[in-house]
């Protein structure tokens, strides 16, 4: 069975993978404020995946099995400098691009911090929902065709990456707003949040460091810096 065909057998036939529309990434803020419950509504519907057979954290393999056997395991390996592949020897950067080291090392450490919080919260999640990777019409439906980064992790994952692609969005107020409606309760949320925003956070800085996007990184650091008086005013 086809990785694809392993994870659809996990979500909820309410959730899809082939859906009509148009890229989300073509909404305008107002257009996403009168649509972002269809958003949320379907992120939680991933989260409310069965994962009974499957053990650990970490992205899916081929097979989607798990590397790590905790999220403390999974979110400090990420970040290993022997990790095989493109981000071997990642912390070169420090020295050859505008990645900034202390700046890293501050919200490395705002990260681990907060591990303890998400540990234990193990949910299916698409790890890569950024604006450009999900498909809506802006009124009914809202799918995910992409599945190549998913994985398990905290769900909150999911809402901190939207809210790294478009922070003016307003992703975790319009979510407690959300909660509050529909008496959803995320126990110790901001802290759970804040870790995923800054794993994902320092994640996506770097990669944009590699490809020498100064704009972007500026914009991430910006973005990262002032999350936690938002978080914290909720």
């Amino acid at each position: 069975m086809s990785n694809d065909h392993i994870i659809k057998s996990m979500l909820s036939d309410r959730v899809s993978m082939t859906p009509n529309g148009f890229v989300a990434d073509l909404l305008s803020p107002d257009q996403f404020t009168d649509c972002y419950e269809l958003f949320f509504d379907k992120i939680f519907e991933i989260s409310a995946s069965d994962i009974a057979g499957v053990a650990g954290y970490g992205e899916f393999d081929e097979d989607c099995k798990t590397e790590y056997s905790t999220c403390r395991d999974y979110l400090i390996g990420n970040f290993a400098e022997d990790k095989e592949g493109y981000w071997f020897n990642w912390k070169e950067l420090f020295d050859t691009t505008i990645l900034d080291r202390d700046f890293v090392e501050a919200y490395m450490k705002e990260m681990n911090d907060r591990i303890e919080y998400c540990e234990g919260n193990r949910y299916l999640v698409n790890n890569n929902t950024f604006f450009e990777n999900m498909i809506t019409d802006g009124k009914t439906t809202v799918g995910f065709p992409d599945w190549s980064r998913s994985g398990i992790c905290d769900f909150l994952l999911d809402f901190a990456i939207m809210d790294l692609n478009k922070p003016y969005l307003n992703i975790p107020e319009l979510l407690v707003a959300y909660c509050s409606k529909r008496n959803i309760v995320i126990p110790d949320f901001k802290e759970r949040y804040l870790c995923m925003a800054y794993y994902k956070g320092i994640d996506v800085l770097r990669w944009h460091a590699s490809i020498d996007d100064t704009e972007s990184c500026e914009s991430i650091m910006k973005s990262i810096s002032e999350l936690k008086n938002r978080i914290y005013a909720l």
